[in-house]
């Protein structure tokens, strides 16, 4: 396939070419005109249902994404609603400080689904264009509704502000922890308890379970009073214990939601969505306009105190 044009590319895409799926994920990740094109068409197509999943490194993710991708197409809908015969995955790695580039840790440990053709995963990094991530991320997965997905799963590598920003954009989102009341207080600093829809405690035959349920229990009762009280589970990815418990209460989160508040919590979502790609506008004009005479100009003048820097600042917005 030569196609490098995002319109016959979504075109493709929803006939099912997975080539021009990957092309068009590109095009969001690396920014430039391509990229613009590319969301110009994708955010006309209906979004996925966005089940978030993060966590501290090592809690067992990507296993527990893996066993999940079983039950959800073997299960086929949320009980009904929205149903998909396919799913796509978006594994944010840690990028490499060289390339740019995804590990791709996440691919290495799904290697039970690399060749089916209901599912479609990709590895993702931040490449340092505009907002990074927190924008490559929305158009990932509006792209994945373009190719008339139903379901996209997300998932994050550790515990920060990233992931808190990619977490609050799903429609659910699944914090994944060990037993041990370091992963439970690592969590709550990381502001994740005031985004988590399901708290999952992977990796749950190993000792300190019950401590790290108390404790979570704990936090939710001091942070008041809760519309959707965070469900807690238990899990062992290895063996897929818990895993249609886990599916279960994504679906109960998302009959939840239809109760009239997905739309509300999507225009949340997207009010979000404009203001990052705002501000990583207004930031990339203000990095152009701080080089060149201009503002070499207004320091001459602050120097030579001769004006402020709000009035410099004006001066510089006014140029057009």
């Amino acid at each position: 396939m030569n196609s490098r044009d995002p319109g016959e590319l979504v075109t493709l895409a929803k006939d099912g070419s997975r080539t021009a799926l990957a092309r068009l994920l590109t095009y969001v990740e690396s920014g430039g005109p391509a990229q613009l094109a590319t969301a110009a068409l994708a955010y006309r197509a209906p979004s996925p249902y966005v089940v978030g999943i993060t966590g501290a490194p090592g809690g067992g993710k990507s296993t527990l994404t893996d066993q999940l991708i079983s039950v959800v197409l073997a299960r086929g809908s949320f009980d009904g609603i929205d149903p998909f015969d396919q799913v796509g995955v978006l594994c944010i790695d840690p990028s490499s400080p060289f390339t740019g580039g995804a590990i791709l840790g996440d691919r290495i440990r799904m290697q039970g689904h690399a060749t089916n053709e209901h599912v479609f995963i990709r590895s993702m990094a931040t490449r340092g264009h505009l907002g990074g991530l927190s924008l490559a991320v929305p158009d990932a997965v509006r792209v994945l509704g373009a190719a008339n997905f139903r379901l996209a799963l997300v998932e994050t590598v550790g515990v920060g502000q990233m992931e808190v920003e990619i977490a609050s954009a799903a429609d659910t989102t699944v914090i994944v922890m060990n037993p041990g009341w370091g992963d439970a207080m690592q969590a709550n600093k990381a502001g994740l308890l005031e985004v988590a829809d399901i708290f999952v405690i992977n990796k749950a035959d190993r000792a300190g379970v019950r401590e790290t349920r108390r404790d979570l229990e704990q936090m939710l009762d001091l942070g008041g009073h809760h519309e959707w009280r965070p469900l807690i589970l238990e899990t062992v990815a290895t063996n897929a214990t818990g895993v249609e418990e886990l599916f279960d209460a994504i679906v109960a989160h998302r009959l939840f939601l239809e109760d009239g508040r997905l739309e509300v919590h999507r225009r949340a979502r997207t009010r979000a969505e404009l203001d990052k790609v705002l501000s990583a506008i207004v930031r990339s004009r203000v990095i152009t306009l701080a080089h060149g005479d201009a503002y070499e100009a207004q320091v001459d003048a602050l120097l030579a105190g001769t004006t402020d820097p709000y009035q410099a600042a004006e001066a510089l917005l006014s140029i057009p």
